[in-house]
This record gives C-alpha cells, sequence and structure tokens, in this order.
C-alpha cells in the first residue's frame, strides 16, 4: 500500500487493466444474452464408430461404384476430346473414386490393414476400369488431335502438387463434419482424378507415351497427397494415433520425394517458358515492326538443352511478311535472350471480300 501511494502509476495501470476486463466480461455477459443457450448447435466431429461405417461402406466396390466410375469415365474422355470443361466437371462430380482413397488415408491413421487392404483393392479395380473405358471410348472415336484440356495433364508441376494437398486435407476434413458434406463435390472437382486416367486411356489409344506417363505422374501425385495430408488430418483431430500410422506416412513421404523430382523439374521448365514468353512478347511489340500490322494469337516456348523452340502464330495480311523480316526477328531474340533459338512463324492470312450494294 505504501509503494502503491508512493507511484501513482501503478493505480492508472491497475484501473486500466480493470476497466479492460470488466469490458471482456460485459461483452461476453452480451453474446450469451444475445445467443441464449445455443450450445447444442456447436460443431461437432463424426463419431468414430458412424466414420468407420461410412468409409468401409465406401470402400466396397458395390455395383453402383462400378457403374458411375464407368459412366464417369466416358463423359471425362468424351469431354476431354471435345475439348469441353463443363463436361469433364461433370464428370468429376459423379466419379465415386474419392471415396476408397479417403479410405485408404483413414485406415493408414488408424493402423488398420484390412481396411487398408479392401479400399486399395477397390481403388485398383477402379483404375483399371477407368483405363479400360477411357481408351475403348477414345478408340472408338478415333480422334487424332490433342487439345489444350488432354495436355494440360500431361505436364504436372509443384502447383499440382499444392492443390492436391489442399483437396486431399479438405477430403479428409469433409467426412469428419456432417455440416459441410454440401464441400464433398467441390473436393472432387479439385482433386481432379478421373480426367487424369481418361488421358492415360487416351494416351494409350494414341500410342503417345509421353502424354500417358505425364498423365499417370499427375494421378499418383493426387493419391499420394490426399493418402498422406488426409491421414494427417484423421490424426490432428484424434482419429488414430502417431504410432500406429508411422510407417504408412514414412512410405507416403518417400513417395513424395520421388515424385517431387520430376514436379520441380517441370516446375522449373514452366517458369522458363513464362519468363522467356514475356520477354519475347516484348521484345516483339516494342522492338519490332515486323508484326506491327499483324495480330499475336500465341507463343509458346519449349525448352531443349541446347537452345529454345519458339513458335509464334500470328494472323496478317497476305505479303506483310517475309522470310527476311523472320531471320532478323530471330536473330534479335537470339541476341538478347543470349541463347540459340529456332523459331518457326505460323502465319495465318487475312483476306477482306465485299460485295456492294447495287447502284439504285
Amino acid at each position: 500500500m505504501v509503494i502503491l501511494t508512493q507511484s501513482p502509476r501503478y493505480l492508472v495501470y491497475i484501473r486500466y487493466f480493470l476497466r479492460k476486463i470488466n469490458r471482456k466480461l460485459h461483452l461476453k455477459q452480451l453474446w450469451y444474452q444475445d445467443n441464449g443457450d445455443w450450445h447444442w448447435i456447436k460443431e461437432k466431429a463424426t463419431p468414430i464408430a458412424s466414420l468407420n461405417r461410412t468409409l468401409w461402406r465406401l470402400s466396397v466396390p458395390s455395383f453402383s461404384f462400378h457403374f458411375m466410375l464407368g459412366l464417369s469415365a466416358i463423359i471425362s474422355t468424351l469431354g476431354l476430346l471435345a475439348n469441353s470443361v463443363a463436361i469433364i466437371i461433370g464428370a468429376m462430380i459423379i466419379a465415386p473414386l474419392m471415396g476408397p482413397i479417403v479410405s485408404m488415408a483413414y485406415s493408414v491413421a488408424m493402423g488398420n490393414r484390412k481396411l487398408l487392404r479392401r479400399s486399395s483393392l477397390t481403388l485398383l479395380k477402379g483404375v483399371i476400369l477407368t483405363l479400360i473405358a477411357s481408351w475403348l471410348t477414345a478408340s472408338i472415336i478415333g480422334l487424332k488431335t490433342v487439345d489444350s484440356e488432354i495436355l494440360s495433364r500431361t505436364n504436372p508441376t509443384l502447383i499440382d502438387f499444392g492443390i492436391a494437398m489442399a483437396a486431399g486435407m479438405a477430403g479428409a476434413f469433409t467426412q469428419t463434419r456432417r455440416s459441410i458434406a454440401d464441400a464433398i463435390p467441390g473436393v472432387a472437382i479439385a482433386v481432379a482424378l478421373v480426367p487424369p486416367l481418361s488421358v492415360i486411356g487416351i494416351g494409350i489409344s494414341l500410342a503417345n507415351q509421353e502424354i500417358a506417363f505425364g498423365s499417370l505422374l499427375l494421378f499418383l501425385t493426387n493419391l499420394i497427397c490426399i493418402i498422406f495430408f488426409g491421414g494427417l488430418v484423421f490424426l490432428f483431430q484424434s482419429y488414430g494415433n502417431i504410432e500406429r500410422a508411422k510407417k504408412g506416412l514414412a512410405m507416403s513421404t518417400l513417395v513424395m520425394f520421388a515424385l517431387g523430382v520430376p514436379l520441380t523439374l517441370s516446375m522449373r521448365d514452366l517458369i522458363v517458358k513464362k519468363n522467356v514468353t514475356s520477354k519475347i512478347s516484348n521484345l516483339i511489340i516494342n522492338e519490332t515492326e515486323t508484326f506491327a500490322n499483324a495480330d499475336i494469337k500465341l507463343i509458346t516456348v519449349i525448352p531443349h538443352k541446347d537452345h529454345l523452340q519458339i513458335g509464334i502464330e500470328v494472323t496478317a495480311p497476305i505479303n506483310s511478311i517475309s522470310q527476311s523480316d523472320i531471320t532478323s526477328v530471330k536473330n534479335l531474340l537470339t541476341q538478347r535472350i543470349n541463347q540459340p533459338i529456332e523459331l518457326q512463324v505460323e502465319i495465318i492470312p487475312i483476306q477482306i471480300l465485299e460485295s456492294s450494294l447495287p447502284l439504285m
């Protein structure tokens, strides 16, 4: 008490903190007055017994599973061949392939080998069914062209790894919260399991190893990320324990590191392509007159070990661009980028035809 009278600052601090505490208590009291006794609506995790039954049911290779997955594979393949995003999204929504994969993540967290075997067998059957359906559909249609929707799934990068990681966590979390069950179709769209398998089937029908292998890498990335990060979500919510899960998580980690090598290389190539494409576009627009009267539609960059392969697609009036113009552009790009360049320019000629009104 003597100290307080000698140092009035203490009184100021004490009064300040007392007012602050009183204000918080008052706000808390107002909160409960406005909301009432609503503790019964507090979100709770799904009971382990209920989650067990749900995931066991999803891991059983039933007739409906095979039927819906086969239809999803056909729709996905046709959407890819038609280069239609809407059709591909529809195939993702009806595909039931997410169920057994989330069950695998749960079995890893719980250390349940029986469920892991059952869900793995169901997944294997589903993958084989999807590949066969996609291969047959692509072979019957007989299209030989490869559009952007197919190509976009043949060169996965670390970006796809990040998408699969977040989607895997979301897929596991939605199974533990009944209140957000409506989010499951969104998870299916984000993780995109069936379209990569359909692209593999298309690659097999075209006898194109690059397409098949690139899409297989994307599917494996999605699969491993769902199992690993989904298992972590289950563990975080006290489903299972780390002792039982450590063997499965360790194996998943090794596979992820193995997949990380080609994904990192693809990411590096993507960065190189984006940077070079931007630089080339600026050089062509700002420092050359060759394409002044042209409309540049597309610039593609393919890096090789000893040079860059650059393709430019333009629309321009007939005879407005000559071979000497292309040579001068190539020399300029080689000098500025400081790399050997193979330049190919595809010119789509513009011809305007008019029919005038008859004289009155």
